[in-house]
């Protein structure tokens, strides 16, 4: 697991709502509780790209969950492309040519790079229907061990898998892992989950939480709530 100063860093918040304004609103909302924020799909595609070097030159840090995975070439030029917004992790899907891919975009100034091994809404019924022979958790190894050879930062996999994946990726790599959820709180489409402290535990470097903080009548709270059970 890395080092990491400041507790705040270790919550990834998710942004996942409609508008640049509600993200905004959002941010506002929290505060200090948080440091990190993460723009996906249904951000990003609703304006959320301009949010990020916002967020950016305002001192936060922007998890950028793009998940890109096409021919290498696309792959290396959108990297290249998202370089210069300013956020500080980037995900694409763990397959091997995305990833060799990703890295050549990237160079020595873009941002870390993370892969997705396995959604954490899938379990082993949801990889038989798509085709997998692998249990899950084979699949996962796999494909962290990929990910080390092409030179990525880091892996985004479910807290289940952490152990078993700092094995396989090493100290200096990352792992991020969403489907977290604070005690008794729903798992919503998630499949694979566990709490804050459970994670930390696990030796997890960064969570990522959405909404059971955007969604909270309180959201500073339960931030600063989630911040105190990662430290």
């Amino acid at each position: 697991m890395t080092e990491i100063d400041d507790p705040r860093d270790r919550l990834i918040v998710a942004l996942d709502v409609a508008s640049v304004a509600e993200a905004e609103a959002l941010v506002e909302r929290i505060g200090d509780a948080a440091t990190f924020y993460k723009v996906g799909y249904r951000l990003a595609y609703a304006g959320g790209l301009e949010l990020v070097p916002r967020l950016a030159r305002a001192g936060l840090k922007v998890f950028l969950d793009l998940k890109l995975h096409d021919i290498g070439n696309t792959v290396e030029e959108g990297v290249r492309a998202i370089t210069d917004l300013g956020a500080t992790f980037l995900t694409v899907h763990a397959y091997p040519q995305t990833m060799r891919a990703a890295v050549r975009g990237r160079g020595r100034d873009g941002p870390r790079l993370l892969a997705v091994t396995v959604l954490t809404s899938y379990d082993e019924a949801d990889a038989r229907e798509a085709g997998y022979a692998l249990s899950v958790a084979d699949l996962v190894a796999r494909r962290a061990a990929q990910a080390a050879e092409a030179g990525i930062d880091g892996v985004v996999c479910s807290a289940a898998e952490a152990t078993s994946v700092r094995g396989i990726v090493g100290a200096e790599r990352l792992i991020v892992t969403p489907g977290i959820r604070p005690a008794g709180s729903g798992t919503s489409d998630q499949k694979r989950v566990m709490t804050p402290g459970e994670a930390r535990a696990a030796g997890i470097d960064h969570v990522v939480v959405g909404r059971p903080i955007t969604g909270s009548a309180d959201p500073r709270a339960v931030a600063r709530a989630i911040v105190a059970e990662l430290a």
